[in-house]
């Protein structure tokens, strides 16, 4: 096999990693009232399944990355992909909403355990630019993956049970170990391993939060990931229930979204190596601001859906190259604690996210005045945390 095959194989592998949580948090969308109906429950209580998942995702991070440190990378993330695609298929045969809420956290939980160990595995293999480069390619699809979900989601609860929708959410879990079994090579040395002591785990978070610059990428990164949040978790209440869009049809209008993106990621791909991740960091986060501030004008002068839908889509076309950029420049700063690094980064990404969306889902939905506020809000506090954190303390 050739070396260029070879590459696309492996950074395709770790794609379908990424794949699996945005999978499991967005597929499911379109049958809330499907699930609420079978469960005998009202769709507001299937809702706070979804930031269930999400603080699973948070504490996992925080558990697996150290654990990835202390035994390698390839054996936590076949553990994590393996009971996670299995308690997809347990969720078709729950009957209460309490247990599938649970059952959503042990999903989340094992689920972090490739998401953060990913990054870590990667950089193993790669200087900061060249990181920023693959990671904008496998943060695409991260990124890609929430928006295309709900366009599977909506035509298998058309024309099957929502069970079906947990059923190929496991069947992509299954796909992932294979791949990762064969494909993927165990790159954290023995000789470079941390022992698993609580003492060492507690000393590499806190360098972590001691560096404000580092405070600043996470901080930064997490709150235009909050924003992203806050569209999934309202998106569909507001896109099919205020703006009158068929749940089949929802996920067609992510498609400028999807389109934004990609431009976005090849964009970085392309000028990262000239320009540096910093400076495309930067980019980044001013064209989110500058969308933020126009959803904001949207719901307050009443501009109309696709004004809205325009905002949103350059909005959340920006975060593959935020999240990229921010984490090649916080994993250089710890190549022997990578797994730690991206365990905590990860954690208050998901839990940042999480918060937001159970603060959307409290909120009413009769307008999309909660939703383009908060992702307005979200776009004001990420830079404000690059500005006087990280800016303020590059040397």
């Amino acid at each position: 096999m050739s070396q260029q095959k070879s590459t696309f194989i492996f950074i395709l592998t770790l794609g379908i990693l990424s794949m699996l949580p945005p999978f499991g948090v967005d597929m499911y969308l379109p049958s809330f009232l499907e699930i609420a109906k079978d469960l005998g429950v009202s769709p507001e209580q299937v809702q706070h399944t979804l930031p269930s998942f999400a603080y699973g995702m948070a504490f996992g991070q925080l558990f697996w990355g150290p654990f990835g440190d202390s035994f390698g990378r390839k054996p936590i993330i076949l553990l994590g992909v393996i009971v996670g695609a299995l308690t997809a298929l347990v969720l078709t045969e729950i009957n209460s909403v309490g247990n599938f809420t649970a059952l959503r956290f042990v999903q989340g939980f094992f689920g972090a355990a490739p998401v953060v160990l990913s990054g870590a595995l990667l950089r193993d293999l790669f200087s900061k630019d060249q990181l920023s480069k693959v990671m904008s390619t496998i943060t695409l699809v991260f990124m890609l993956a929430p928006l295309v979900a709900p366009i599977i989601g909506g035509y298998i609860v058309k024309f099957f049970h929502w069970h079906a929708i947990f059923y190929v959410i496991s069947l992509v879990g299954l796909l992932a170990t294979a791949l990762v079994f064969f494909i993927i090579p165990e790159t954290h040395k023995k000789e470079n391993r941390i022992p698993l002591r609580l003492n060492i785990i507690a000393r590499n978070f806190l360098l972590l939060w001691k560096q404000k610059e580092v405070l600043g990428y996470m901080f930064a990164a997490s709150f235009g990931f909050g924003g992203l949040f806050a569209f999934v978790t309202a998106g569909s209440i507001v896109y099919i229930g205020i703006y009158g869009i068929k749940p089949e049809n929802f996920g067609y209008f992510f498609m400028l979204n999807i389109g934004i993106m990609t431009f976005s990621s090849f964009l970085n791909g392309r000028l990262v190596g000239k320009f540096g991740a910093e400076t495309m960091l930067r980019y980044g986060l001013g064209v989110q601001f500058f969308a933020g501030v126009w959803l904001m004008g949207v719901i307050l002068f009443d501009l109309g859906f696709w004004s809205m839908a325009l905002g949103i889509a350059v909005f959340v076309g920006q975060n593959p190259l935020i999240s990229s950029n921010s984490m090649a420049s916080i994993l250089e700063k710890f190549p022997n604690a990578a797994g730690s690094a991206n365990s905590m980064v990860g954690s208050v990404r998901f839990g940042i996210g999480a918060g937001i969306g159970s603060l959307i889902a409290l909120m009413p939905t009769d307008s999309a005045l909660p939703m383009l506020l908060t992702m307005g809000a979200c776009s004001l506090v990420s830079v404000l945390f690059y500005i006087f954190l990280t800016a303020k303390n590059l040397k």
